[in-house]
């Protein structure tokens, strides 16, 4: 493949929000709620900082070792586990839960992200090791978001069959007449479509659970960069979460300590997720039910459980495994079980991760560097030469279709259809009129005031009637630019939150994630189109 990459900043594209445009180009309001600039600065100072926050580095490669012990091999990922034993490894972290087949595209970016950033950090400081890891949310409950992705323009809906609790422990042995119904899609035989349905195959019809499947999957997309996977929802790694879900149980501190960074957070952003009274989940197979306090008892909802405090505290010495921290709490629970530097995420996370500081000061775990995960918009080659006989350059696609038309009509049209003149030369006679008419009678300004409103209104209006008229006479270079947009942003949203990458896997290969690899800036806060 012939690649052609192209940068545009995050706050051109009209895709994100104020929290993140002003987060990635450092503006002052945003500062207070992080701990490291998202730059080479930044990350330099959380490494340096890190050593002092040691993590159970046994627990941890035990856990991983066994949770690789049935997949196919890769030996730089076996290498990444074992360097995780060494007190100068670290990790760089990107989270998402257990998609079926991945979900969206940003699943893909988001992991090449955090592969691409171990690589670079590695270079850059010699004698110390970063590997790449994506903490699977396999505890996630949201069956309908997880459940569902596209291909081919259809939608694909696995409902669980009816199972309930944690996606991650779902069974698959239901998803077989949905995968028979996607393996119609793929096209003629060949070689990269007979390797993928291999792949997902293996992956959701040879494996137990949802978690199993996509641990397999991952490995076999990424493990030969070194990518480990790592399935949280282990008890060996609750083990050392123990002292803040008790605290959460008893003393209940995160409500209030989130809530006031909230408070000075709305002062000028949207908030992103509310704290509740206790931030965790019961989790059994077929159950993850919220916990709360209740007239002295802690009861799970929508169940018949209950305990006393001696009990509950009992239960969570005895099966930590059995408890989930919300989104509120992931974060630490993450932060706490691996030695990790910086946090990848899509705008979101990132949004969410700005509440939280203040609950890792609390607790005194380490608040990592928070990147925000790399986006990326694919444009093919028919695409590109759609581009180009368009007129049209990199930026110009992220505008509003209409400010398209209106730029691109406005350009090439014969005959003027804009009124900027007309309407200025109306606006110095009616000034003059009203300033004859409140000499005469002050009362007429008003009036004169009105008469001039109304014309601009009917100016508005003829120069909308015109701009159609113009359209017509334009209408194949117009459909084609109308073409591209709906081609490049379905939906009018970003490609990569609508496509999966079975779509790119089965015309290009593996070669496709090389590709967005060699592209991916990661210290650079750019969206990067790649052609």
């Amino acid at each position: 493949m012939t690649n052609i990459f192209t940068y545009v900043p995050y706050t051109d594209t009209g895709y994100f929000s104020h929290l993140i445009t002003d987060y990635v180009t450092g503006h002052a309001d945003i500062e207070p709620f992080y701990l490291y600039a998202p730059n080479a600065h930044g990350l330099e100072q959380a490494i340096e900082q890190r050593a002092k926050y040691p993590v159970n580095r046994t627990a941890l490669v035990t856990t991983l070792t066994k949770q690789y012990s049935q997949l196919p091999k890769y030996g730089k990922t076996e290498e990444n586990i074992r360097l995780l034993l060494n007190e100068n490894t670290f990790t760089i972290c990107t989270a998402h839960q257990p998609n079926l087949l991945t979900g969206y595209l940003y699943f893909i970016y988001k992991i090449l992200h955090a592969i691409k950033l171990a690589e670079q950090l590695s270079e850059l400081h010699p004698g110390k090791h970063f590997v790449p890891v994506y903490y699977m949310g396999s505890e996630d409950n949201d069956i309908e978001e997880l459940g569902t992705f596209r291909f081919r323009d259809k939608k694909f809906v696995w409902d669980g069959d009816g199972q309930s609790g944690a996606v991650g422990r779902m069974n698959t042995a239901g998803l077989k007449p949905l995968l028979n119904e996607l393996f119609k899609l793929f096209g003629p035989p060949g070689v990269n479509c007979d390797k993928l349905q291999e792949l997902i195959t293996t992956a959701y019809l040879k494996h137990n659970t949802i978690a199993e499947a996509t641990h397999y999957l991952v490995n076999e997309l990424f493990g030969r960069y070194g990518l480990v996977v790592l399935n949280p929802d282990e008890a060996a790694l609750k083990e050392t979460f123990v002292p803040v879900m008790e605290d959460e149980l008893i003393k209940q501190d995160a409500i209030t300590i989130i809530s006031e960074q909230i408070k000075r957070l709305e002062a000028n952003y949207k908030i992103q997720a509310h704290p509740r009274n206790i931030n965790l989940f019961y989790l059994t197979d077929g159950l993850r039910e919220r916990i709360e306090k209740k007239d002295g008892k802690w009861i799970v909802l929508n169940s018949e459980t209950e305990w006393t405090q001696t009990e509950i505290l009992d239960e969570l010495k005895t099966h930590p495994e059995r408890f989930s921290p919300n989104v509120m709490l992931r974060g630490l629970y993450q932060e706490t079980i691996l030695p990790n530097v910086a946090f990848i995420g899509g705008g979101a996370e990132v949004a969410y991760w700005m509440q939280l500081k203040t609950i890792f000061e609390h607790y005194k775990v380490f608040y990592p560097c928070i990147y925000l995960r790399q986006s990326v918009l694919w444009i093919n080659e028919k695409q590109s030469g759609m581009l180009n006989q368009s007129g049209l350059t990199i930026p110009d696609i992220f505008k509003p279709e209409l400010q398209l038309f209106r730029e691109f009509i406005t350009k090439h049209a014969t005959d003027k259809w804009q009124t900027q003149e007309e309407a200025a030369a109306i606006e110095t006679i009616f000034q003059s009129l009203e300033q004859k008419a409140t000499n005469l009678d002050p009362t007429l300004t008003a009036a004169a005031g009105a008469a001039l409103t109304k014309m601009k209104y009917q100016l508005s209006v003829l120069e909308q009637k015109m701009l159609r008229a113009e359209k017509k006479k334009m209408q194949v270079p117009l459909s084609r630019i109308s073409r591209i947009k709906s081609a490049l942003f379905p939906a009018n949203g970003l490609q990569e939150r609508t496509e999966n990458f079975m779509e790119y896997y089965v015309q290009y290969g593996p070669a496709w994630f090389d590709t967005l690899k060699e592209g991916i800036k990661p210290l650079a806060s750019l969206f990067l189109v790649a052609e």
